[in-house]
């Protein structure tokens, strides 16, 4: 087996003028180096525009960018020996920060703009009008696991990649095209990820095509795993953006018109930057009425590693910026800001948001006002207020805050899945689906759903790894769908082997179809009783297909992306928090005293696993909005790429009071079991501590009444800026 690495350019955007890899090549333990002329296909790993190639061919457009690929014995050897490249570089003008790109005209698309009514009349007929802005930085996945890929070559120019991918179809079909082959030709297995959280989304294609080449040219299997280090040099982070607003609203804070920009700096290629900034237009209005509207979103192309999906997808970029203007208005009317929040809740006669689509399925007002009551918390505002009144040093801050959260791909074709199901004679179930395991539970969740059309225990269906061969053309497990989507294709697929099943045992014991039953205690038709396992024994001594496989396609959704208007989303999950937390005013420190949570998830599939991935959510959203403090030089280079320097949350930062309860409901949506997504909605919900430092920050202003600039994450440091703005000239 080899090993692999890349030669990683040192320049932000230039022109290749020369690479001498002659030493590269000389270096203990290489057995071949390989640059762009190397690849016989497509030299591209872009998932949607053909714009980010694997290895530099002519130019930098990052630092870090792969230049040449080296093929070692050992992965210590390929590392070394790709640190010794000699390139000659022509520097060329970039630019690195959203202000750069900007006065460059540098963009990945054109401006976009979603709009409803007339907003500048609105702003002009207000009775109050406030106007801010604060930016929001990115966030880096840092997954247990790291990117890692082995590629096998088999016979007749075929490959096996076994591959740390949410999204094994992409890297079969971007691999196929890099190697020239059909995408028969590749199969791509997933087993289970060490984490992905979006991180493997695109990002993944890369390191796959790279063990790839060297497979195929060199006829040895090879294994990329990435150092952690170069992981976060190389791969792509949440979208920083920078807001501005202005919002015109009335005495009860009731918001009349907002003026909304928001500003991405989306990195050096495309990736899913358009789906993410739209989808961060889609959650401007969170779960409030805006009647007059604009948002304008500029999406900025800059010298750095392109950005991608991350947990939420743009959503809590976009809910961040609503949540931020309704505490402003809350402060500037000295009113609590949940009041402020329940008065622009959408309700009757206010239920069509700023993209035409119909909330149908509101029950954010009924679920707040349940959180309300359950954690006391007008009583806990009060409390904190005597607190704060009487404490120099350590000011308190609570919040409430909701999600609305849009539950489909908005690229509508990828709402779709497939799943494979085969009974065998002794009355075990093999299962397969295009929905790749990551941590979340999906297979778990998939495999109860199969065991239940059969009526048998969990323990008698066997989940196996997702592989391209078996169930072909899927969509990312991504979306927060894919329960959803898999769920329902497996669901599909059982069902037509149980209709089987009952059609044979109906004719060859003489009753109807609907006399065959599937319990626990086993099969009854009519009057005959017997095992699952006689029952699937008897179906194939009669020659009766036990294999199917099953589809899904998410209906009624549609969306006129040129008029940004239609049902994106088939349904909405609902979730509100809240968050206690205290600051040291001397120092900026803070602490999360308390959270609590009431989470939509429908009928749940399985409340452990919802319960966990909204105790999780919550902490890494937390982690976004006050520690993750990603730092680029001037150059564009990570600083923070490194355990050492970039800080998520540890288990001391979980408030020592943690309470996630979940609410009684289920989807209107017929949804496998009217459940409801829950992998992406519960990170929103650690804006409340964002809220939460905010009122904070608050407190030590002289009349608690001004809005002090808080960027997030909100560190010490920026918190302690924000304290001094309240400071006498």
């Amino acid at each position: 087996m080899l090993h692999l690495a890349f030669g990683q350019a040192s320049e932000t955007s230039a022109r290749i003028v020369s690479m001498d890899l002659s030493a590269v090549r000389a270096a203990e333990g290489v057995v071949a180096v390989f640059t762009a002329a190397d690849i016989p296909g497509e030299n591209n790993t872009g998932p949607v525009r053909h714009d980010e190639t694997m290895l530099a061919d002519g130019e930098v457009v990052f630092p870090g960018q792969p230049l040449f690929l080296v093929a070692a014995t050992s992965q210590r050897s390929a590392r070394k020996a790709a640190r010794l490249g000699k390139v000659v570089y022509e520097k060329r003008p970039a630019a690195v920060s959203i202000a750069e790109a900007r006065k460059a005209g540098s963009r990945i698309e054109e401006t976009q703009r979603m709009a409803r009514g007339d907003c500048a009349a609105a702003l002009a007929a207000a009775p109050q009008r406030i106007s801010g802005e604060f930016a929001m930085g990115g966030q880096d996945h840092f997954y247990l696991e790291g990117h890692i890929c082995v590629a096998t070559p088999g016979e007749d120019g075929q490959l096996h990649l076994l591959c740390s991918t949410q999204h094994p179809s992409e890297v079969q079909h971007l691999v196929a095209n890099l190697l020239n082959l059909s995408s028969a030709d590749v199969t791509v297995e997933v087993r289970r990820l060490g984490g992905g959280f979006g991180g493997k989304e695109t990002q993944a294609t890369g390191f796959a095509a790279a063990a790839a080449l060297v497979a195929a040219k060199t006829g040895r299997p090879a294994k990329f795993r990435v150092d952690r280090d170069d992981d976060m040099i190389l791969t792509g982070k949440r979208h920083e953006f920078e807001v501005a607003y202005q919002v015109g609203f009335d005495a009860a804070g009731q918001i009349l018109a907002l003026s909304l920009h928001l500003a991405s700096r989306c990195g050096a290629s495309q990736d899913l930057s358009p789906a993410i900034n739209d989808r961060a237009m889609f959650h401007v209005d969170n779960c409030y009425f805006l009647p007059d509207v604009e948002i304008v979103s500029e999406r900025l192309k800059t010298n750095t590693v392109s950005a991608t999906a991350f947990r939420g997808f743009g959503g809590p970029q976009g809910m961040l910026a609503i949540e931020r203007i309704i505490d402003h208005v809350a402060i500037a009317l000295g009113k609590e800001p949940l009041e402020v929040r329940v008065a622009n809740l959408y309700g009757p006669g206010r239920d069509v948001t700023p993209y035409g689509m119909m909330v149908s399925d509101n029950i954010a007002p009924a679920l707040i006002a349940r959180l309300r009551s359950d954690t006391n918390y007008d009583a806990r505002v009060r409390a904190i207020e005597v607190s704060n009144a009487a404490s120099p040093v350590i000011k308190r801050g609570i919040a409430l805050t909701p999600v609305k959260f849009g539950i489909s791909f908005t690229t509508t074709h990828l709402n779709q899945a497939g799943a494979l199901v085969h009974l065998y004679a002794d009355g075990s179930i093999q299962l397969n689906h295009g929905g790749t395991e990551m941590g979340q539970g999906l297979y778990v969740k998939v495999a109860q759903i199969v065991a239940d059309v059969f009526a048998v225990p969990l323990t008698q269906v066997r989940v196996t790894a997702t592989r391209t061969d078996k169930v072909p053309n899927t969509s990312a497990t991504a979306a927060s769908s894919g329960a959803d989507l898999n769920g329902m294709a497996a669901h599909n697929a059982a069902m037509t082997i149980r209709e089987r099943l009952a059609a044979f045992l109906a004719r060859l014991y003489g009753c109807r179809q609907g006399d065959v039953a599937f319990s626990l205690e086993g099969v009854t038709a009519g009057e005959e009783r017997m095992t699952f396992a006689e029952a699937a024994r008897k179906a194939h001594i009669g020659r009766i297909s036990l294999s199917a496989t099953g589809f899904y396609a998410t209906p009624g959704i549609q969306y006129d992306r040129a008029a940004h208007r239609g049902r994106p989303f088939y349904y909405f999950a609902y979730g509100a928090a809240v968050s206690e937390v205290a600051i040291d005013t001397l120092t900026g420190e803070h602490r999360v005293l308390a959270v609590d949570i009431l989470h939509d998830v429908g009928r749940s599939l399985n409340p452990l696993i919802d319960k966990g991935q909204i105790e999780g959510g919550f902490l890494q959203g937390q982690g976004w909005l006050t520690t993750e403090d990603l730092v680029f030089d001037h150059e564009g280079r990570l600083l923070t790429h490194s355990p050492a320097t970039y800080k998520i949350p540890t288990a001391s930062d979980r408030a020592k009071h943690f309470v996630v309860n979940l609410w009684d409901g289920e989807n209107i949506e017929p949804t496998i079991n009217r459940s409801k997504a829950v992998g992406e909605p519960p990170f929103m919900l650690a804006i409340s501590v964002f809220s939460a430092l905010n009122r904070a920050i608050a407190a030590a202003a002289p009349d608690g009444r001004e809005m002090a600039q808080l960027d997030a994450p909100a560190t010490p440091e920026r918190v302690m800026a924000a304290i001094a703005q309240f400071a006498s000239p």
